[in-house]
């Protein structure tokens, strides 16, 4: 963690000194591009990762601040969290996640970072996006979810999500990232869950032990959450590994965890002692297995009445 720092530290001031070096687009049509695990499931898990790349120097000498995914080789932690995120709560379900030139840690240090190179991140997705509906996911229903970067992609898609496409949707799972008031309004593919049964629906979770504590980027103007515990969105607290209390704070839509005393969220400097948008993953496994799982039988059932 300290060395994330450090070399997010020292990125980030090369940032403002060289121009940026783009690696080559990947190809969707090609196998590399993808960590797929078919289950001859009648429902697709679409999975887009979170932040797992760190700025380097270029052949060119210029600085990249997004993953090498050409070649293989060169971006290893993508295809490490998708195989972890498939084990963890993919379950019975069709796994597919794309390789794509994620922006690197150190952009999330500033608003003007992400919002000048997370375009070429974006651009990726969307193509991804595009040939799973077209060449993979042969019509069946579908779950969308990433965490973090990948939470971000998801908020993007579902802003531009057609109708028709939206219509085969169970549900969607921004997980560490942000939906804002002009989202929400603007995007008819945002419905916002208000429990663990409804479907075509975008759950969004960001977990904090005070408001005060979340990071600004990740969470700023938030206005949709729901308690992944209990799935209420009332401020009915629930009880997760028989020490943490989970409760929804409706005022601030983000979820806060009281009696964690680790210190494995602290990632300085994206994340303090009572941000815990690193223990996401980890914390609310179970309940997200359960809850794809469950929602994507409630889908099914309700195309064969």
């Amino acid at each position: 963690m300290k060395r994330l720092a450090v070399l997010s530290c020292i990125f980030c001031f090369l940032i403002s000194c060289q121009q940026d070096y783009i690696p080559e687009a990947p190809d969707y049509s090609q196998a590399g591009s993808w960590y797929i695990v078919e289950k001859d499931a009648p429902v697709d898990v679409f999975y887009i990762s979170s932040t797992e790349t760190v700025g380097f120097l270029a052949p060119n000498g210029k600085i990249s601040h997004y993953a090498e995914v050409v070649d293989t080789t060169k971006c290893p932690g993508m295809r490490r969290e998708a195989r972890a995120v498939n084990r963890r709560f993919g379950g019975s379900l069709n796994f597919f996640a794309p390789i794509y030139r994620q922006i690197t840690f150190e952009a999330y240090l500033e608003q003007a970072f992400v919002d000048q190179r997370f375009p070429v991140a974006m651009s990726d997705i969307r193509r991804a996006f595009d040939y799973f509906l077209t060449h993979l996911n042969d019509g069946r229903p579908f779950i969308l979810t990433g965490y973090s970067q990948g939470g971000q992609a998801v908020v993007e898609l579902l802003k531009e999500m057609p109708e028709e496409v939206h219509a085969h949707m169970v549900a969607a799972y921004v997980l560490g990232w942000h939906i804002t008031a002009e989202e929400l309004e603007n995007s008819p593919s945002i419905i916002p869950a208000t429990g663990a049964d409804d479907t075509g629906v975008t759950i969004c979770v960001n977990s904090v032990r005070r408001p005060e504590d979340a990071n600004a980027i990740i969470t700023g103007g938030n206005v949709v959450g729901i308690n992944p515990v209990n799935w209420r969105i009332d401020e009915t607290p629930a009880t997760m590994q028989d020490t943490l209390t989970v409760t929804l704070d409706r005022a601030s839509m983000l979820v806060l965890v009281e009696g964690y005393k680790g210190t494995q969220n602290i990632v300085e400097p994206y994340f303090g002692e009572g941000d815990y948008h690193t223990m996401e993953v980890r914390w609310y496994t179970p309940y997200l297995y359960e809850n794809l799982e469950h929602r994507s039988r409630i889908w099914l059932a309700g195309q064969s009445q």
